[in-house]
């Protein structure tokens, strides 16, 4: 090749920035901050102390995005971290807690693989139950000699609500990595972590039933197929979710949905998501409600298919079929199905069930009768959640608690360098 040539192409790369042989500007500065990825649950994320990270939150998203791949909004995310994936492109921003009886604050940011945005807005369950061992490992528990296991407090920031997590120690006092212990949708053992969301109900609106019923028929009106009607029920607990009763989902031409790998369904699925959003009255529109596409969440519920399971259930995350369940999605199900004439209700106890559960109540504080389980199917596998009602001395009942198990590994540590 001549050297004309070769000048040629080295311009052409100057230019294009893919290769830049000449510098017209002094080289920015390299930076980064100290993390820790993590597997938590079946979700994959950066687990980072709240004090390397600017004061304003305001000033998060350019970092992350960064970090994770996620400035140029290629859905790749080739430079940077992330896995390009919902499930594993999430934060967690973590700090030893000011409040009167909570051991850590806990801060979820969704950074969207496919668009250079971070959503805030809801928690997620399987990064709170990596929490934990992150606080305990970075030393921000303390732990006494012998001890074999610990609780930990944890207030989360996005929901203002406290999810407490009981996790086993090893010789050392860190997080015990080796253990029995196996969840769906993960290779492998661990150490059971057993998460519990503490009075889960409100978490965005106040309210359990923002729209004041446990289940209606909603209306959606769709771009390909025209209003059609849902059974639904608007649950809040832990996260808003829009729960489909999918037997009455009854499209013509599509005898076999729900169905996941289907782009039509998909479309469907962000509608009813959209609707659901301004009845829950996050959102002023439809329009408006595709801004934010981190919450509500949306999850169809079907009858299970055999007596492994009491629920089967198709969840979404951001405008995809979710490849097991958010716990959040597991803890607003095992909610829902222990409060009557919910959709979750009908497809765990029957249509015509009107008996209460006769376990799982606490009266003015004191547990009489052990949690009530609810089995959930995913894509993979099924999760079991454990449910507690609170009844107070005027005979109010709400959910005092649901829990379920969790493990988590640490991965690696060291420093994310980022652009911005």
């Amino acid at each position: 090749m001549s050297t004309a040539a070769t000048v040629s192409i080295a311009e052409t790369c100057a230019v294009s920035n893919h290769f830049p042989l000449r510098q017209y500007a002094p080289y920015p500065t390299r930076r980064s901050f100290p993390a820790v990825w993590m597997r938590s649950g079946t979700s994959k994320g950066l687990f980072i102390h709240r004090r390397d990270l600017p004061e304003r939150i305001e000033q998060w998203g350019p970092i992350l995005l960064s970090a994770m791949g996620s400035s140029n909004a290629g859905g790749r995310q080739l430079d940077g971290i992330g896995g390009a994936t919902s499930t594993t492109s999430k934060v967690a921003v973590v700090a030893k807690s000011t409040r009167p009886g909570i051991d850590v604050d806990y801060t979820f940011v969704q950074v969207a693989p496919d668009q250079a945005k971070v959503d805030m807005t809801g928690n997620c369950g399987n990064m709170a139950s990596g929490v934990g061992p992150f606080s305990l490992d970075e030393g921000l528990l303390r732990v006494e000699a012998g001890q074999s296991e610990i609780d930990v407090r944890i207030f989360n920031t996005n929901t203002q609500q406290t999810i407490s997590e009981t996790i086993q120690l090893s010789p050392e006092g860190r997080h015990r990595d080796h253990g029995d212990c196996s969840i769906p949708g993960v290779e492998g053992t661990s150490s059971p972590i057993k998460v519990a969301f503490l009075d889960p109900e409100g978490s965005m609106t106040g309210k359990m039933f923002p729209s004041g019923a446990t289940q209606e028929t909603f209306t959606v009106h769709t771009k390909t197929l025209g209003a059609i009607q849902l059974r639904v029920s608007l649950v809040d607990a832990g996260n808003p979710f829009v729960l489909v009763d999918s037997r009455s989902l009854r499209v013509k031409g599509y005898p076999t949905w729900p169905a996941a790998a289907d782009p039509d369904f998909m479309l469907l699925a962000e509608d009813i998501r959209r609707e659901g959003a301004v009845r829950f009255g996050l959102a002023s529109d439809v329009e408006s409600a595709s801004v934010v596409r981190g919450t509500p969440k949306i999850a169809f519920l079907s009858p299970p298919a055999d007596i492994s399971s009491d629920i089967d259930v198709l969840a979404f995350t951001m405008g995809k079929p979710h490849p097991s369940i958010q716990i959040t999605g597991a803890v607003c199900i095992g909610a829902a199905a222990a409060i009557h004439g919910t959709v979750a209700w009908q497809l765990a106890h029957g249509e015509t069930t009107n008996n209460f559960p006769k376990h799982g109540l606490e009266i003015d504080g004191q547990r009489i009768a052990s949690p009530s389980p609810v089995r959930i199917r995913h894509p993979a596998g099924v999760m079991q959640t454990e449910t507690t009602l609170g009844v107070n001395g005027k005979g109010d009942i709400h959910v005092r608690q649901v829990g379920v198990l969790r493990t988590a590994r640490r991965l690696f540590e060291g420093n994310v360098f980022y652009k911005i």
